[in-house]
């Protein structure tokens, strides 16, 4: 696969190869949701990468859906960040952030009791979040009034500006997974009406605004969508339309890529890409065998103590 290992210009940025690192939540900040110096190395590790998008980021305080999740909101975020950055490229690497919002996903168990709020007043159902108080229920989010929205275009454009301020190379707009962009993207949990409700032009409307904001604040910016997969909840009724509705607007915006996932975190998409892999890379190695237990512990173990195949 000599294209795979091939160079490839994205923005400003020359990347090394084309293997991307997804961002992947693993819940390692330390208190304040703060980056420290495990998340560090773990990041490091992985700076062999063409790109390292780093995890899914609080792009405001007061909405947490993972509770150990890293923010980009505070000045000790920043500072929390820039180990990451400076550790990635002192390895050679590249890294952007993605910023996101909860939405409903959120729990006021990990927000100081505030209640989530969303695009309309529709729970997670089927599901538990994780809390100090262990697994729970998610609860009825409060609908979002019009004038609320402003200020979260705002947030994810004062996110984008500290990102820069942290050292990364560009942002990933996290618009996928059943999150605030996506609940309003898909009309399974946007029922409101108004300028962010109904048609596909009023629902994505939100998205659009946060993406002319973030433009403005970094060289480098990417999107994250997911229009089929059915995780936290999610639905819509014709999803199909809204790619290509999407994909024929967002070709007027400054987009460096577009990170689009095809399938479903449940399964409904299926098909064997590991045994492939395994036979035709990595040297004949075996993969790490990955270990569930540890994907949201803390500490190191499952996390930074993959062993390293030797090089060549």
């Amino acid at each position: 696969m000599p294209s795979l290992f091939s160079p490839l210009a994205l923005g400003a940025l020359e990347l090394p190869n084309r293997i991307w690192m997804a961002p992947l939540t693993r819940c390692r900040a330390e208190e304040g949701h703060v980056p420290g110096p495990l998340m560090a190395e773990h990041y490091a590790q992985r700076a062999s990468a063409g790109l390292i998008v780093a995890e899914a980021t609080m792009a405001m305080e007061g909405h947490s859906a993972f509770w150990h999740e890293p923010g980009i909101h505070s000045q000790a975020q920043v500072n929390g960040w820039r180990l990451t950055t400076e550790a990635v490229h002192r390895a050679g690497g590249r890294i952007v952030l993605q910023i996101w919002h909860g939405g409903r996903a959120c729990h006021p168990l990990l927000n100081g009791g505030r209640q989530p709020v969303a695009p309309s007043p529709i729970a997670i159902s089927g599901d538990e979040v994780h809390t100090p108080e262990g697994k729970q229920p998610y609860v009825v989010p409060r609908e979002l009034g019009d004038d609320e929205i402003p200020p979260i275009v705002e947030g994810f454009r004062r996110a984008a500006r500290n990102a820069m301020a942290a050292g990364f190379d560009g942002v990933e707009v996290h618009g996928a997974n059943g999150y605030l962009l996506d609940q309003f993207l898909r009309d399974g949990t946007n029922r409101r009406s108004g300028p962010y409700g109904g048609p596909i032009e009023n629902r994505a409307r939100l998205l659009l605004e946060v993406l002319e904001a973030v433009a403005e604040e970094t060289p480098l910016m990417g999107l994250r969508l997911s229009p089929i997969n059915s995780f936290n909840d999610m639905a819509d009724s014709d999803p199909i339309g809204l790619i290509t509705w999407l994909a024929r607007r967002l070709n007027d915006l400054p987009l460096a890529y577009l990170h689009l996932m095809s399938g479903d975190f449940l399964g409904r998409q299926q098909g064997d890409v590991l045994s492939p892999a395994r036979r035709h890379f990595r040297r004949g190695a075996p993969l790490n065998a990955a270990d569930p237990a540890t994907f949201y512990s803390p500490g190191p173990a499952g996390y930074t103590d993959y062993p390293t195949l030797p090089a060549a």
